[in-house]
């Protein structure tokens, strides 16, 4: 596709878009190739996804196609368990990559290239230490200097080089470096390191190798093979573009381009795998896929949308400038969407019983068949003209909310009080007539009368009430456990506070409801379905379920408030 083939509303909206058109405009390329090099040494988190949105979403816009290749060139800190978890995620976020590939892949063409720059003269086998490296390169404002190994012979450095992929040396006890410039203000052009000597067992290509690319070394290179067009990276990799576009002139290969976004970070959480990695270790959370986490998994179990992550994606965009975004816009997306797709369910998480002392139940027991002059019907989701309805038992005996009843209420209180009416979603008007309490003087009970005519759909009784209350009936409701989660951190950025940012955790961050009562239409729920429970929030099935325990995630509460600041500050 060409740029000027798209259509008005699909012009570029950011830095990286324009470059494209660009180079689509230029006849610089047919079409692009981006890529998504994962490391497989952690779970996915919220920065990847971004990333993620851009590299296939670009693709897509300009009629190209993105691979997905692991970046496994560190064999100590990967496995395969995260490259599972990583395809998972980029699928379960709606995409599909066209290639997939290793850095591993091309190991053996990685170490045709480095024989390439010995013979140039450009890449020399070094025998100092990590610290003499350290310190030989100098600082940003003192030039570095090179030692008397970078005198060896094009003949000595290619022998050093074989020798040591055939495993003569011990780790750490030579590396490979580029020759380039000790005197450079970028301080990664001071004869980086190119290889390193680690004898260790590698996921894809087992004991074959005892040498491996360092990262600056593998990346463009694969970029290249693979026809990279746009090479997508953060910005904490602006540095080394400049060695990036020197290895790809000097080996004379395909010409890939880097480019840089900013990384974006949200509220109230970390994102760096090494942090995230001490959470699991030290329990602070239950693992990787923690409801609480900022990971894909995480925000899948508990219950965030893959369209409301794409779409917080898009709100975000792109920039040349990192910030904290803030949480609230991404719970904000996910809350939209769930509006529009998650089912209406009632749940009482602590209940009062009301008796409706005229209403004559037909089933005495649980176990009785419910009759059809019982059951009501209630839309699943008034945001879905095709969402349906379903079934719920009414009986004389109910649960309600203990905090939608006051004995002695304030003027504005339209929920239920003695003498009062209020609607129950769904089913009739009801009024309080009795107030029953126990020995200690708690309200244990209350007894009402409905109005057979008020029923919802069809209400004859011309009477209006401003209260409307969710329910359960007694002799049908299910139990479940509710887990209520909130922002992990009690700060809004605990990677910039003082201390170790462990200290910054929000120790109610979870808080459990062992039982709640639901109508029984719950009892069918899914793990894939999303759920709002009436005037609680969305709610999502999880992985804890079994057959004798059904277990639920609060994903994100009703209350939107950062929709409002967002107004309140306009």
């Amino acid at each position: 596709m060409m740029a000027e083939e798209l259509k008005k509303d699909e012009k570029s909206s950011n830095f990286l878009e324009e470059i494209i058109e660009t180079d689509l405009a230029n006849g610089k390329y047919k079409s692009i190739v981006t890529r998504f090099p994962p490391e497989p040494n952690g779970y996915l988190h919220m920065g990847h996804a971004t990333s993620i949105c851009l590299n296939f979403g670009l693709s897509k816009k300009y009629g190209g196609y993105t691979n997905l290749r692991f970046d496994d060139t560190n064999p100590v800190t990967e496995d395969v368990e995260y490259v599972d978890s990583i395809r998972e995620d980029i699928k379960w976020l709606g995409f599909e990559w066209k290639n997939e590939h290793y850095a591993s892949d091309y190991f053996d063409q990685l170490y045709e290239y480095a024989v390439v720059l010995i013979n140039k003269g450009l890449a020399y086998v070094d025998d100092s230490t990590a610290e003499d490296i350290a310190e030989q390169k100098g600082t940003p404002t003192q030039p570095g200097r090179r030692n008397k190994y970078s005198d060896r012979s094009i003949e000595e450095n290619l022998q050093l080089f074989a020798e040591m992929k055939a495993g003569k040396y011990k780790d750490g006890e030579k590396t490979l470096r580029a020759r380039i410039d000790m005197e450079s203000p970028n301080m990664l052009m001071r004869d980086p390191l190119l290889y390193r000597i680690k004898h260790a067992h590698h996921h894809q290509t087992g004991d074959k190798w005892c040498i491996y690319p360092m990262y600056d070394f593998a990346h463009g290179q694969s970029d290249s093979i693979e026809k990279v067009t746009h090479s997508i990276c953060t910005l904490e990799f602006v540095p080394h573009r400049e060695l990036y576009d020197w290895l790809i002139e000097k080996l004379e290969i395909f010409p890939s381009k880097q480019y840089e976004f900013a990384r974006r970070n949200l509220s109230y959480t970390v994102m760096s795998k090494r942090k995230l990695l001490q959470l699991v270790n030290d329990k602070h959370v239950d693992g990787w896929d923690d409801p609480r986490m900022p990971t894909i998994s995480g925000m899948r179990r508990r219950g965030y949308t893959p369209e409301g992550i794409r779409e917080f994606c898009d709100r975000v965009g792109i920039a040349k400038r990192e910030n904290i975004t803030d949480v609230g816009l991404l719970e904000f997306c996910i809350r939209e969407h769930l509006n529009k797709v998650a089912l209406r369910r009632m749940v009482v998480f602590d209940p009062l019983k009301v008796v409706i002392t005229n209403y004559k139940s037909v089933a005495a027991d649980a176990d009785a068949t419910i009759s059809a002059d019982e059951m009501l019907v209630s839309e699943n989701n008034p945001e879905d003209d095709k969402g349906g309805t379903r079934d719920i038992p009414f009986s004389n005996e109910l649960y309600i909310e203990k905090e939608d009843f006051m004995e002695n209420p304030p003027k504005k209180f339209f929920r239920l009080a003695p003498g009062k009416m209020v609607r129950l979603k769904s089913a009739y008007i009801i009024k309080c007539d009795e107030v029953i309490k126990d020995d200690k003087g708690e309200v244990v009970e209350l007894r009402c009368s409905y109005i057979p005519e008020s029923q919802s759909g069809n209400d004859t009784s011309g009477i209006n009430v401003k209260g409307t209350l969710h329910w359960v009936s007694v002799k049908h409701a299910i139990t479940a456990e509710i887990r209520l989660y909130d922002r992990l951190f009690k700060v809004e950025d605990p990677s910039s506070e003082e201390g170790d940012f462990k200290e910054y955790i929000n120790s109610d961050s979870l808080q459990t409801v062992t039982t709640v009562y639901a109508e029984p239409s719950l009892k069918s729920a899914k793990f894939d379905e999303r759920y709002q429970f009436l005037r609680k929030g969305y709610f999502t099935l999880d992985k804890d379920t079994s057959p004798s325990r059904m277990v639920f995630n609060r994903t994100v509460t009703l209350k939107d408030g950062w929709a409002k600041e967002q107004l309140r500050s306009q």
